[in-house]
């Protein structure tokens, strides 16, 4: 008889048995982290233990580091930089009335000269984008003045905070604390996420609540899966079955991680329209999900078992929440006078008199709608040319960054050596690091060829996402638009790399000679992207370089 003892026991590395339905309805976490920690020699019960410390302790350290480089010197340039100079303002106006204001075009020096010296112009300003951006940039104002460190203050502390939730969405998403926290810091050390981080525009503001929404839905994924792996039927064995019954019957109760995702998608809308297209791909992912967690069960007929079950309490629980969240983040303005001295367009609906057929809807609701028309009208019309625009096919690649400052400093001023005369520049430009983008198109590869061919869902959640935030782009080949649109996915490319680097480090079950060859190409990768970010430091936050030393870092002619 085979001694107890030399069998090997469980820990919470050990995968359950694969026959087992529980074991792929819900799955254990840091399964792809066992291999890490036999390599480095640890034992099992230990590698539990670890995982469960690091499990925040890592994502944290991870987010101090992001939030360091963010708030670093975080009001310098002490200037209005690209297109702070609407929102900036924007925000300051719907913080201290509710609705945005006309401003001068001359004002810019004016702010940065004696910012409590300016007064907030009454008439309202024209504004083609929703309110909820500017009233997150306004908290910051709200709290720390009218300056380049209050306007910034919130995209500094959401792009650290998106870090953070990166690492466990990333833990959730890949089993894995170690490849979750190597996504967030991947994140943490893109320079356009970085750029981003530190200017006062809507983009990070729409790349977080997007973030967020997806981590809330793949938080909602296991409850569901957990919840259906718990009704289903157990043999004497202990090893839960499949059923039938069950999987296509089986109501999965309230949902409330669907529903917050419903809101922070209702947020993301409410800051820039391209989140109501990712309100639309995260939907259609949310039913398919059910789909596949009934497929698992037993369910013969899975779809039509989410059409039956799932698909209306989905709907309710993203587009309607979504809505009435983007129609209360306009209260400012709703609330503000009618007469003409509210916001803009507040008057229309009173102007017009009978609306005929749609005279039972309420004044301001009819001018909201003529409102969103107008805007509409402007975005597909927006074709005139800009120095910086580029075409979403270079975005990848880094065909065609934006420079949001640029000075030459004089000699002797700025840290330019008086000997440098003429021959310093400043700049901050958004570009992505580039090792890391380059080595992410190749990340985006292995995705589609494990989702296509592999059948991975990971694979296919990390694609939805990046699809949602680029490819509506495309749509608009006349218009004009720019790469840093591109921070709406960077979350996703980080987490594809990072799915990416776990396969290099090699499947479980591979020799030490694998592993060790698998661990040096991750390690000398990752080691590459952090140099590269290292050495754009300087373009990312404005610092002053020898002009020979600036040109060195423009690796492209489009990048100048």
């Amino acid at each position: 008889m085979t001694s107890t003892a030399t069998l090997p026991q469980p820990s919470a590395t050990t995968p359950p048995p694969l026959d087992d339905v529980r074991a792929r309805l819900v799955p254990p976490y840091a399964r792809p982290s066992a291999q890490l920690w036999a390599a480095l020699g640890v034992r099992a019960r230990s590698a539990a233990t670890l995982e469960g410390v690091l499990a925040w302790a890592g994502p944290l350290l991870v987010a101090l580091v992001a939030g360091v480089l963010r708030f670093w010197h975080l009001g310098s340039p002490k200037a209005v930089i690209f297109d702070e100079t609407y929102y900036a303002k924007d925000a300051w106006a719907t913080i201290k009335q509710g609705y945005e204001a006309s401003w001068p075009k001359d004002i810019d020096k004016s702010v940065i000269a004696d910012p409590n010296g300016v007064a907030l112009p009454l008439d309202p300003g024209y504004v083609v984008h929703p309110p909820v951006g500017k009233w997150v940039i306004g908290l910051g104002e709200w709290m720390f003045g009218f300056t380049p460190f209050g306007w910034r203050f919130m995209t500094a502390l959401l792009g650290t905070l998106s870090v953070l939730m990166l690492c466990r969405i990333g833990r959730r998403l890949l089993r894995s604390t170690f490849l979750g926290c190597l996504a967030g810091a991947l994140l943490a050390v893109d320079g356009l996420h970085l750029v981003m981080s530190r200017t006062a525009l809507l983009d990070l503001v729409l790349m977080f609540f997007v973030l967020a929404a997806f981590g809330a839905l793949l938080i909602d994924r296991d409850r569901a899966r957990a919840r259906l792996a718990a009704a289903l039927p157990v043999d004497p064995e202990g090893r839960t079955r499949p059923d039938a019954g069950v999987a296509e019957t089986l109501g999965l109760g309230w949902r409330p991680y669907r529903i917050l995702a419903g809101v922070c998608l209702g947020l993301a809308f409410g800051t820039k329209w391209n989140g109501l297209v990712v309100l639309a791909f995260f939907g259609v992912l949310t039913v398919l999900w059910d789909a596949s967690a009934r497929r698992v069960a037993g369910g013969g007929t899975p779809y039509t078992a989410m059409l039956r079950r799932d698909a209306l309490p989905a709907f309710a629980s993203l587009v309607p929440v979504a809505l009435a969240v983007y129609l209360a983040s306009w209260a400012g303005w709703i609330l503000s006078p009618a007469d003409g001295k509210g916001g803009y367009f507040r008057d229309w609906a009173a102007k017009q008199g009978d609306g005929g057929f749609w005279s039972f809807l309420p004044d301001w609701l009819r001018s909201l709608w003529h409102y969103e028309t107008e805007v509409y009208k402007f975005h597909v019309g927006l074709t005139s040319g800009h120095t910086y625009e580029s075409n979403p096919w270079s975005w990848l690649v880094l065909g065609r960054p934006v420079s949001y400052f640029y000075e030459s400093p004089a000699p002797g001023t700025d840290g330019c050596p008086a000997t440098e005369a003429g021959k310093c520049a400043r700049e901050v430009l958004a570009l992505g690091t580039p090792l890391l983008w380059w080595a992410a198109c190749f990340a985006v590869l292995y995705v589609l060829w494990r989702w296509f061919f592999r059948r991975d869902w990971r694979a296919g959640a990390i694609l939805c996402a990046l699809a949602a935030g680029y490819l509506p782009w495309f749509n608009y080949q006349e218009r004009t638009i720019f790469y840093f649109y591109a921070v709406v996915f960077v979350p996703y490319l980080c987490l594809a790399l990072a799915m990416m680097i776990g396969a290099l480090l090699g499947p479980a079950g591979s020799t030490e000679r694998r592993r060790a060859v698998g661990a040096i190409g991750a390690g000398v990768l990752v080691l590459l992207i952090v140099w590269n970010f290292i050495y754009f430091w300087p373009v990312y936050t404005g610092q002053t370089l020898p002009m020979d030393s600036w040109r060195g870092r423009m690796w492209m002619d489009t990048w100048v």
